[in-house]
């Protein structure tokens, strides 16, 4: 049985939920490899897929296909984004109390062992220095007591998507140093601790230590944990450098996210997300329809 990733490389719970549940109905799913162009099909059939992990930020669109998705047989766990900071950088995400809101009533639903929150990234500025970071995160993390088990953070990093945003509103690169990324994820896994929440990080490995195990967002051993009947037969399969992640299909595709966080390695700009988002149609196979060969 493999796992399904829906998606790394957009927020499909959030803006392409009707293409989800009619890949699912349809039992076959396919992308384009962002590589090589090549398209990739899987089996969405049940027992062909021992769980999908969902990434999203605003899982409410979704939210009304969990009783299918539970019939038919599927498994799933959320990650969920919420970080609080301000519009400079998150441009069109949910406000942080509609989003807690949304994400208590999600673990409501499922169970808190199955909503993984997802402090992530944090982003060092003027605006969001190490104070606010924490006043954040402590104010999240007592929100969402008992509506999670499992907060993964990481730092900003500079692609080359992320400097080209950062250069065009003429703002300052985040390039923290290692002593304060330190420092803060310590208080940052002190805080969770002591909500019930254990603080992971994610393709950080100088941050480890104390409170701050490592982060395996797709995570075999953590599936299995939670339905020890499957038999998943996916390996050690990291997407960057110190990632822990085990091998999963990302179903998503790159520039379709309608966020519009200029930190992100995912998506160009809001306007190229909108404009590819344009050309969605919930019936095809693919999230974007794909041009004939020779056109």
């Amino acid at each position: 049985m493999h796992l399904i990733s829906a998606s790394r490389r957009t927020d499909i719970p959030a803006f392409y939920s009707d293409w989800f549940m009619e890949r699912i109905r349809a039992e076959t799913v396919s992308w384009v490899q962002p590589f090589n162009g090549r398209i990739v099909t899987v089996s969405l059939a049940p027992a062909d897929v021992a769980a999908i992990v969902f990434w999203t930020r605003n899982f409410s669109p979704m939210a009304r296909h969990l009783q299918e998705l539970a019939e038919r047989g599927h498994r799933s766990l959320v990650h969920y984004t919420i970080t609080r900071l301000p519009r400079t950088f998150e441009t069109h995400v949910p406000a942080a109390s509609t989003a807690v809101a949304r994400f208590r009533e999600l673990a409501g639903r499922i169970g808190a062992e199955r909503v993984l929150w997802r402090y992530d990234p944090i982003l060092i500025s003027a605006e969001t220095g190490v104070d606010f970071h924490r006043r954040a995160f402590e104010s999240l993390a007592a929100s969402l007591e008992g509506a999670t088990r499992q907060c993964t953070l990481s730092f900003a990093q500079v692609y080359g998507k992320v400097r080209r945003n950062f250069t065009q509103r003429a703002l300052p690169l985040p390039d923290p140093d290692l002593e304060l990324r330190r420092r803060l994820a310590a208080r940052l896994g002190e805080i969770g601790a002591a909500r019930g929440i254990e603080v992971k990080s994610c393709c950080g490995d100088d941050l480890l230590g104390g409170s701050v195990g490592k982060a395996r967002c797709v995570d075999r051993e953590q599936i299995l944990r939670l339905w020890p009947e499957l038999e998943v037969g996916a390996r050690p399969s990291p997407t960057r450098e110190e990632c822990g992640c085990f091998h999963s299909w990302d179903v998503g595709a790159y520039d379709t996210c309608l966020h519009g966080c200029i930190y992100c390695y995912a998506t160009r700009n809001r306007a190229a997300a909108q404009e590819r988002h344009a050309k969605h149609d919930p019936a095809c196979e693919t999230l974007i329809p794909v041009a004939p060969p020779g056109r």
